[in-house]
């Protein structure tokens, strides 16, 4: 099993007391956390700086396909816009990594082989989670098996609702263990926690189990990544560092569709967190759509207009 940091092995010796430290968490101020939220979008953000911005954010996609027509014709076209975004411009940075379902992760591999763009395969029944450990267990190790290089697991939000934080870290820990080498990117549905002090225990309890991401949603519910619970999410990341000396990336999902959001969202990153975070290796966006805007307006920025609507490949 992967090792507790010292500080929080007396914290997960039992329910109990998991509750009492997750429940002893400061409670969130959500006027003003909404508001911080809204007051960094509003930032202005020059030329220069925003094709830098724009670059980074390429470089931080996990360009996603996670449907139930997914064919490994869909996958290899996806890890080729990966790869290489723009064919016409080599200088565009390639993306962090392809998600896919686990039975699409070796078609993934083989596409990507030594482009140093990452596999990563959603796992443990995603989306609903509803399954036994053993089963999602194996849905881990088969993802990993595949060629997958990072795994984005759901939690029970069942049983984390219910006050069972015991069974959700130890859910964590398993699968934590059973991806081995590869990284765990830990998903909590922040749309279905209901309160941002759900969203505040839920990271501190995936983090304390192992998670080397912690990730707002699946992108298959209404409310997915929000300035704000990134925020929170950014801001728990922080001081679980600055506690523990681990680091622990970010990734929100579902719904950063655009330039101006991506960029909104790598100022809360760069005011939050810092310039540590501003790495792909510590901060992702789970996207399907965003990469073509970036790349609508890294085309603007470099010729001054607006290519025709075949400049993108459509995903």
């Amino acid at each position: 099993m992967p090792t507790i940091p010292t500080a929080f092995a007396d914290v997960t010796a039992s329910d109990s007391t998991l509750r009492r430290f997750l429940h002893g968490l400061p409670g969130v101020d959500a006027v003003g956390l909404e508001a911080r939220a809204a007051g960094l979008g509003t930032r202005s953000i020059k030329t220069t700086a925003k094709a830098y911005a724009i670059d980074l954010a390429i470089s931080m996609i996990d360009l996603t396909t996670l449907e139930g027509a997914d064919t490994p014709g869909k996958v290899r076209a996806l890890a080729a816009k990966a790869v290489r975004p723009d064919p016409t411009d080599r200088t565009t940075p390639s993306t962090a990594a392809v998600c896919v379902y686990p039975d699409m992760a070796a078609i993934a591999a083989e596409a990507l082989k030594g482009s140093g763009v990452k596999v990563a395969s959603v796992a443990t029944a995603f989306p609903a989670g509803r399954a036994a450990l053993d089963v999602k267990l194996a849905d881990t190790r088969d993802a990993v098996a595949a060629g997958a290089d990072e795994v984005d697991m759901v939690i029970d939000r069942g049983a984390f609702l219910s006050g069972r934080y015991l069974k959700v870290f130890e859910e964590i820990r398993a699968v934590k263990e059973a991806v081995g080498p590869a990284r765990l990117k830990v998903i909590f549905e922040t749309g279905e926690l209901s309160t941002y002090d759900n969203i505040r225990r839920a990271s501190w309890l995936g983090m304390i189990a192992g998670a080397d991401f912690i990730k707002t949603s699946t992108g298959k519910v209404a409310v997915n990544a929000t300035p704000a619970n990134t925020l929170l999410m950014l801001e728990a990341v922080r001081d679980y560092r600055a506690q523990t000396g681990i680091q622990v990336g970010v990734k929100p999902a579902g719904g950063i569709r655009t330039s101006k959001d991506a960029i909104k969202f790598l100022v809360l990153v760069n005011e939050t967190v810092g310039a540590d975070w501003l790495d792909n290796h510590w901060f992702r966006f789970g996207a399907s759509s965003l990469l073509n805007d970036l790349l609508m307006q890294r085309q603007k920025l470099a010729t001054g207009r607006y290519s025709g609507p075949d400049y993108v490949t459509v995903d």
